[in-house]
């Protein structure tokens, strides 16, 4: 059986959740649901980073304990993952007992395996990013992230990176398909080839973190904590269990491109130490831009997702979310797009090939799925696009390609239409002709195909609304196995009404 973990970074909680966190859950949401529909068993992984200088700073200042803020802030984000329909399998929190052990355990196999000693840090420190910054890559007192740094000395643990510099290049180089899209791998790259200097990975300024092994001053730095909740979630130290041994291997981490490095670079190096397999596959993807600038809650450009949702409806925003940027890259969000790509895609498109059809057939064919009778090459044409869909589409989720995933349902569903509008079953309607009734019927009956191959297909993007098409078309099974077997004639069906209302604005 095929095997999927399908994880989100988990987010930090200096600030409520925005569009930029929604993007990543909704991306991979689709992917999870995809696979699951695919037949594989499916691991979906996210949760909240809660550690950290910043969060202990956002705590003090909203005059709260790090605890109670990060138990109020954690709360919001679990909320969105029910707000925007994810599919998760598991929600972590960093400040869970069994995270805490986690961390400590694979701590524990680094020093076992020499890879920590002890120093003194000196240089300079993003809290904005919790990222330790090269003094190479400071521009006016800041990070390449824009961030403030300040300079910043402390006794420090220390992992042994610059040990890892040739079996990460020889890792990337044996595995091609680790990192993407190949930009960000030629990045990463570059980045490694610059040579890689030992890593801070304890603080002693706070102690708000995983305390490190026995050291009573020593917290860990916040991404060793935060990037082994990929573990934590899977069962990690027991790496006999079942869960862990099942989908480690196939782990798929979607993340933004800002923190590519930790991923790629530390996350890797830090499990080739400790005897652990990297990731199958890291995907980094880019920024939706609001005004030019990354959409960021510090920047305070951040659009609200859920009065969007509120707006819009839920499963137009995620399909404009998958739709408008091709994943990968820095896109743009706007208004004027949104309702674009709902008056365009959903109710010109595809909402209007599903009503026009099946209020067809339910006031002029029965009410049920018609009888075919001989098929065209027209016909043959129309059902075999649909037929060999998922070819396509599958090539597009082994990639993580969620924009073309959407591009290649609508080339269908523009194929339908235009059938439709060449087959005119309304004119046949109207004729005495037994032939042209039976020719009606065919044609209803190839639309009914194709529009049930639609709907399942487009379920990962938009699933309420998919499950209301499949409920009037009368299908209960819904998995894409279940499009092997033809369509049943005489199905009944439910009286159709639109999915998709237009968006009315002036």
């Amino acid at each position: 059986m095929t095997v999927r973990c399908i994880t989100t970074p988990i987010y930090y909680l200096n600030g409520a959740p925005h569009l930029g966190h929604v993007y990543t859950t909704i991306a991979a949401d689709v992917l999870a649901r995809y696979w699951r529909l695919a037949g594989a068993q499916v691991k979906f992984l996210t949760g909240t980073d809660e550690h950290g200088q910043k969060v202990a700073q956002a705590a003090e200042a909203a005059g709260e304990t790090p605890q109670a803020f990060t138990d109020r802030m954690s709360a919001l984000f679990l909320d969105m993952t029910k707000k925007i329909n994810s599919s998760h399998d598991v929600f972590l929190r960093t400040t869970e007992k069994r995270h805490h052990e986690a961390a400590q355990a694979l701590w524990k196999k680094l020093e076992e395996a020499d890879q920590i000693y002890e120093s003194t840090y000196a240089g300079w420190y993003a809290v904005r990013d919790e990222a330790y910054v090269d003094e190479a890559e400071v521009k006016d007192g800041k990070a390449p992230s824009g961030a403030p740094v300040e300079w910043m000395e402390e006794s420090s643990y220390f992992f042994r990176l610059s040990d890892w510099e040739r079996p990460l290049l020889d890792y990337y180089e044996a595995n091609p398909k680790a990192l993407a899209p190949i930009g960000r791998r030629n990045e990463v790259l570059s980045f490694i080839k610059g040579g890689l200097r030992d890593l801070s990975i304890s603080r002693t300024k706070f102690t708000w973190g995983v305390a490190v092994p026995g050291s009573s001053q020593h917290v860990m730095y916040v991404w060793i904590d935060a990037l082994t909740n990929y573990l934590t979630a899977l069962g990690y130290p027991d790496i006999e269990g079942e869960d862990f041994k099942t989908f480690w291997p196939e782990s798929i981490h979607l993340l933004g491109k800002d923190i590519l490095r930790f991923h790629a670079v530390y996350w890797p190096a830090f499990l080739m130490a400790a005897g652990l397999t990297p990731p199958k596959r890291i995907f980094a993807h880019g920024w939706l831009v609001h005004d030019g600038e990354k959409m960021s809650k510090s920047l305070g450009n951040a659009v609200d997702p859920f009065q969007l949702i509120e707006t819009y409806g839920l499963d137009a925003v995620r399909y404009f979310l998958m739709r408008e940027v091709v994943f990968g890259q820095d896109g743009s969000y706007s208004e004027a797009a949104m309702v674009q790509r709902i008056n365009s895609d959903l109710a010109n498109d595809l909402g209007n090939l599903a009503q026009r059809v099946l209020s067809f057939i339910y006031k002029n064919a029965g009410g049920k799925i018609p009888q075919p009778h001989e098929f065209s090459e027209e016909d043959r044409e129309m059902l075999a696009r649909a037929a060999h869909l998922h070819d396509t589409l599958r090539d597009d989720m082994e990639v993580q390609a969620l924009q073309a995933y959407c591009v290649h349902i609508w080339e269908v569903v523009a194929d339908a239409n235009r059938y439709v509008d060449a087959q005119k079953p309304w004119s046949l309607k109207k004729s005495a002709e037994a032939e042209d009734q039976l020719r009606m019927a065919t044609v209803l009956y190839v639309l009914c195909e194709v529009i049930r191959h639609v709907a399942v297909y487009v379920q990962p993007l938009m699933p309420e609304a998919a499950a209301k098409m499949l409920d009037q078309l009368g299908q209960e099974e819904r998995t894409f196995e279940s499009l092997q077997e033809p369509l049943k004639p005489g199905t009944a069906l439910v009286e159709p009404v639109p999915l998709f209302p237009r968006i009315e604005k002036v």
